[in-house]
This record gives structure tokens, sequence and C-alpha cells, in this order.
């Protein structure tokens, strides 16, 4: 793809999402996601192999419906209440209609499907912007609504936590174990956004750091499979040491900074009086940790096949800069000891 066109996409990217995050009309928030969906298409699409192409059919027709599901509610919501404020969705049917249609965009459980099928389909850095960047105006629109009746939140939070530590047990394809591990951490978000909002800004802070370490380790080994995992060493021997480590994170395991948004969610929820809600989803994390803990073994624990010597990947210098990995990945990992700091300066 040729330079001018990849940056005229990435900025089309930032605007589409700005746009959304500074509307306050449901028709200019619906161009923006829209901006943002036709943005990221030709990237998705830039490999010319079949699986891509698959790939980049299937968001696309799952992100139409939704953006046709979204726009209805919109006009219906107008229609009713003769307005088209984003914060005003007095109706339960149409606040209902605008969050499953968002949830279906950000593929939140049990509107997960196309999400690991799409990320298998896409090189790494295109599936870092559908895990991270494509995320945050839906989540913004979600924050906004705020229906009368939380238990939708709750409800899709705890499903998505259990299918996406359920989906990744028998995965050996990092993209879908990553897909899934998405789908569980925007579980954790939603399920809290009904209760402490800045929490829930929290959360995806850590989320995209903890996700910009792991797929920024992998394209630097160029790593797609759980298999590939033990040559890592043969390659960029630090990362044998790290990539581990931003794998417990995302698993929650402390005194990690993925532990952090979890033990406060869990405390939360317990002062909430939802206890059973939050023992429900600490049992339901557990499945995540498993293939966390699986691919950290694979890892560090294994050996590469027994082949000659001649084989095994050259210890090459990294093309690209790894300034940004450094910073991300120490931010992963030591972050838990701010936490009151952190405290302090959100209102919780």
């Amino acid at each position: 793809m040729a330079p001018l066109i990849y940056s005229a996409l990435i900025i089309s990217l930032g605007l589409g999402t700005t746009m959304t995050f500074a509307s306050t009309h449901w028709y200019l928030a619906w161009m923006g996601i829209e901006i943002n969906t036709l943005a990221i298409i030709p990237l998705m699409a830039q490999n010319h192999i079949p699986r891509a192409i698959e790939a980049t059919t299937k968001y696309f027709f799952v992100q139409a419906t939704a953006s046709a599901t979204l726009l209805f509610a919109g006009i219906s919501n107008a229609f009713l209440t003769g307005q088209w404020d984003i914060t005003y969705t007095p109706y339960t049917l149409t606040s209902t209609l605008i969050t499953l249609a968002l949830a279906m965009k950000i593929g939140l459980a049990p509107l997960h499907s196309w999400m690991p099928e799409v990320m298998q389909g896409l090189n790494l850095l295109t599936g870092l912007i559908l895990s991270t960047w494509q995320k945050l105006a839906p989540l913004y629109l979600i924050y906004q609504i705020q229906p009368n009746n939380p238990n939708i939140f709750t409800a899709l939070g705890l499903m998505s936590i259990i299918v996406g530590g359920w989906g990744g047990f028998n995965q050996v394809q990092l993209r879908k174990i990553l897909a899934y591990s998405s789908i569980a951490h925007l579980g954790w978000m939603i399920l809290i956004l009904s209760f402490s909002p800045p929490l829930a800004l929290l959360t995806i802070i850590i989320y995209i750091l903890m996700t910009f370490s792991l797929f920024s380790s992998f394209m630097l080994t160029r790593t797609t499979h759980i298999n590939s995992l033990s040559t890592t060493w043969a390659k960029i021997p630090i990362l044998t040491i790290s990539t581990p480590l931003i794998l417990l994170s995302l698993g929650g395991l402390p005194p990690l900074t993925g532990f952090m948004p979890k033990w406060m969610i869990l405390q939360e929820l317990t002062k909430q009086s939802l206890c059973p809600l939050a023992t429900m989803a600490a049992l339901s994390s557990l499945f995540s940790l498993y293939f966390y803990l699986r691919l950290s073994y694979a890892m560090t624990l294994t050996m590469p096949p027994n082949n000659p010597a001649g084989t095994l990947p050259w210890r090459l210098n990294p093309q690209h800069n790894t300034l940004p990995l450094a910073l991300t990945t120490t931010s992963t990992i030591c972050l838990l000891p701010m936490t009151p700091a952190i405290m302090s300066l959100m209102p919780f």
C-alpha cells in the first residue's frame, strides 16, 4: 500500500473516533463510526490472500448490520422523543437496541462469533488496531446512553467473561486466542461500567497497554502459532522473559499490572452488594488464566524442535522501533504499586 494512502486511512481512523467523541447528536456519532469502519476495511484487505479477503467481507457484513440497527434505533428514539441527543434515551426498547448494536460492533458475547474468525485473517498490526482503537467509539456511546435497566450490562459482561475464557481453551492460533482475550476483557469493562465509569476507563487504558505490548512482541518475532513460541529465544532472547510476564498480567495475576483493574472491579461489585456476581466473574476469569499459562509454558518451558542448528532463525536486529514496546511492557508489569496514587487521582 502506498504511504500516502496508508496515511490517509490512519488519519480517517482518528477522525472517525474523534467525531464520535465530540458529537452529542446521534447522526454525527453514527457518521463517525462509519468513517472508522470504512477506513479500516482497506487496511484489512491490503494482503491479497483469500483469508484476508474473507475476514474483510465478514467484518463488513457484521458492521453493516450493526450500523443499520444503530441508525434505526437512533431514528426511532428521535421519533419518540423529538430530539437527537445521545444522552436522552428514556425508552427501554430503543436503549436496548442501541446497546445490542454497539455490542455487536465491539464483539461482546453473545454477538461475538465474528471476532475470532476476522482476527485470524488479519496481520498482527491490523489486529492490534481492531482490538484497541476500534473499540473506543462504541464504548464511548455505550457509556453515554446508560440504559434504564443496567441488568443488560451485567448480562453482557458476565457472558463475555465466560465465553472469552472458554473459547480460548483449545485454540492454537495466537490471533484467535487474542480475540477471545479481547472479548473477556471487554466483559470486565462492561460489567463495571454502570457502577463506576472511571474504573471502566482505567480498565480500558490498562487493557490497551497490555494488548499493545503483547501484539508488539509477536510482531517482532513474527509469531502467529503457539508452536512458534518455543523458538522465541533464538530470535530475541529478552522476549522469552518479558512476554510470559505480559501474558500473566493479562491473566490478572499479582503482582503484575493486570491484577489492579480486576481487583478494583471485584471490590466495587462487593461494595454494591453483588457478591454472587463478583464470585462468578472471578471464577470465570480462571478460564482465561489457563490459556495464558499455557502460552507462557509453551514459550519458556518447552524446547524447540530437534532440528539442525542451521534451520533455527538468526538473531537479527529488530527492524521496528522497540522503544514503545519497552515502555508499554514496563507499564504492563510494574504499575501495581502505583494503585493508591491512581485511586487518589480518579473519582472512584
